[in-house]
């Protein structure tokens, strides 16, 4: 297992070998999954602090170093390193994921290895099933997270990350990215067996959640065909929400359209606190002008949803601020973290229809009557314009949730600040394709202590 306290394990195995002379004594080092999974409560306990360990570094990275938010003058509090592209291998701004997900892999296949040892009546089989449905499709999702943050290009033959099916310490290699995205379609058809159709707790992964799974995974894979059939069997099963319905979503009023969220409580760090400190009223990130600049402010039910527009905060002060996960008076900065959504599904789908010659204009004209009022209906004068057009509804649509730089990434594509964005970067502008920090960096800790693992190019 990656793990940074190895080197103190094989120590104390050692001096154990040494000095212990009944060899047939189970090893004192490890959790045995016979004691402490003794039933399917143990379980789900197990299952529970997967889901937890989850958080929202994704979302706080995607905006850093992409476009959608801009740094502030104001802000002079906040490890700015990351929004100007200066991080490296001991950069924990970047760097930090690569522990947080395998940390939720090592639990999760310790809990696998619990539940094929306990014993369940027959009322029990299906719950347990399900359990064993939910850990694979985590074990998948969390692996297709750390390869899309890590993984040095989103093409076969690229670097990708070690795809970890047991609890060990080891030193595990980086596995292709072919390898890593079939060893997580191989999890989620296992998974989407186990999980019956009537769950339907949009805290935890269910059967349509595996969908949603499996069409962003063929997204990054450029398998058309798979994410046309995915994502449509998301969109069937979780309709749009209504322009009524969808400024609930982000207060967490209503849960219209959303396919699986983090739920967050106050002891939990707080999403909003990525953009704004409570402590000084200081906005970290402001929406980019260029994210502003994509909206019909007028008519757009999402524009008021993701970005507050407030200018009595002062001279100096942003009079932007990301609205996304505002919160309550009683808890500013608290929301659920909604990881799918039935509009990144319409997205999926026209992408791939644009990629294979289908109707992808009619799912990205469908998305946006939903969102904005008067809409009329435009067509595209070749596949070209029609990507580009979903790419710009792909940056409005998601922004704030973990995915711009990661599209700008999978077609190789710069990040382009507008100028007015980038008064305070240093003049960190537009960062190419060629440069290292298009590829985010493993951590020098794992690089050091793992001999048969390697550093993504040019750091």
């Amino acid at each position: 297992m990656i793990n940074p306290i190895k080197y103190t394990l094989i120590l104390f195995l050692l001096i154990l070998s040494s000095s212990c002379s009944k060899l047939n004594l189970k090893p004192t080092d490890v959790i045995d999954a016979e004691k402490a999974y003794r039933n399917l409560n143990d379980i789900d306990l197990g299952l529970n602090g997967v889901y937890v360990a989850l958080d929202n570094t994704l979302i706080g990275i995607n905006a850093i170093i992409s476009d959608e938010v801009m740094l502030p003058t104001e802000n002079t509090v906040s490890n700015t390193d990351a929004h100007r592209w200066l991080y490296t291998g001991d950069s924990d701004s970047v760097t930090g994921s690569y522990y947080t997900y395998y940390t939720a892999i090592d639990r999760l296949n310790r809990v696998l290895a619990g539940l094929d040892v306990i014993t369940v009546a027959t009322v029990d089989i299906a719950t347990r099933d399900r359990y064993r449905g939910e850990l694979l499709a985590l074990r998948a999702f969390c692996h297709f997270e750390l390869l899309r943050m890590y993984g040095s290009v989103y093409q076969n033959g690229g670097l990708g990350v070690p795809y970890m099916k047991a609890s060990k310490v080891g030193y595990p290699s980086r596995d292709a990215f072919e390898v890593v995205v079939a060893d997580a379609k191989a999890d989620l058809v296992a998974a989407k067996s186990l999980i019956p159709l009537s769950f339907n707790d949009k805290t935890r992964i269910t059967k349509v959640g595996v969908s949603a799974i499996q069409a962003r995974l063929a997204l990054y894979e450029k398998n058309w065909s798979e994410a046309i059939t995915y994502a449509t069997e998301a969109i069937n099963l979780m309709p749009l929400a209504t322009a009524a319905q969808f400024p609930g979503i982000w207060t967490d009023a209503t849960d219209n359209e959303v396919i699986w969220k983090l739920k967050r409580g106050i002891e939990v760090e707080r999403t909003g606190n990525l953009f704004y400190r409570q402590s000084g009223n200081i906005v970290l990130y402001a929406p980019s002008f260029k994210l502003i600049n994509s909206f019909d402010k007028d008519n757009d039910v999402r524009y008021t949803a993701y970005i507050k527009f407030d200018d009595t905060r002062g001279e100096k002060k942003s009079q932007y601020l990301v609205n996304k996960y505002a919160g309550t008076e009683a808890f500013p900065g608290l929301a659920d973290i909604k990881l799918f959504r039935t509009g990144e599904m319409y997205l999926i789908r026209a992408e791939a229809e644009a990629e294979s010659a289908g109707d992808a204009a009619g799912d990205l004209n469908a998305l946006r009557k939903a969102r904005i009022k008067g809409y009329v209906s435009v067509s595209f004068a070749g596949k070209d314009d029609l990507v580009s057009a979903i790419y710009t509804e792909r940056f409005k649509e998601l922004a704030f949730e973990g995915h711009r730089f990661f599209d700008l990434k999978r077609r190789n594509l710069p990040v382009q600040r507008l100028p007015e964005d980038a008064i305070n970067t240093s003049g960190a502008v537009k960062l190419l394709p060629t440069q290292a920090q298009y590829a985010l960096p493993l951590p020098a800790l794992e690089i050091s202590v793992n001999k048969n693992t390697f550093q993504n190019p040019n750091y």
